[in-house]
């Protein structure tokens, strides 16, 4: 893509991302949602840790692409994704960087829970 105009115009402003090393889970009430080895922890100032799992590590029959995107200053445009379990929707509780800024390529073909809108998730080491 390109250069990070986030991190040009604000230098101080941290994201970090870092190989997790270890099989992570992703349950919602109980159905797995996904389950990898290849995960990436995101740390970012003033902003919860987050978890980008592989898209292929992920069981995507439980997503539906919305319209919704969003763009962050850091790391690019997000797409989002309705989370679809049991007989539960949970509209852009996913979302996805497809073509992040340079500094953040580890994220492209990630997608990562917005875990304050899904009740019952569980991301954890798998056991």
């Amino acid at each position: 893509m390109s250069k990070s105009p986030g991190h040009q115009q604000r230098p101080d402003h941290k994201v970090s991302e870092q190989p997790v090393g270890i099989w992570m889970k992703v349950e919602v009430d109980g159905e797995l949602v996904a389950d990898s080895i290849d995960v990436v922890r995101v740390v970012e100032d003033d902003n919860p840790v987050r978890y980008y799992f592989p898209r292929s590590d992920v069981a995507t029959r439980h997503l539906e692409r919305t319209g919704t995107t969003s763009h962050c200053p850091y790391k690019g445009h997000a797409r989002y994704y309705t989370l679809k379990v049991g007989t539960r929707r949970i509209v852009d509780a996913v979302w996805s960087y497809e073509d992040p800024y340079d500094e953040h390529q580890r994220l492209q073909g990630r997608l990562a829970f917005w875990e304050e809108k899904i009740p019952g998730i569980h991301i954890e080491p798998r056991t």
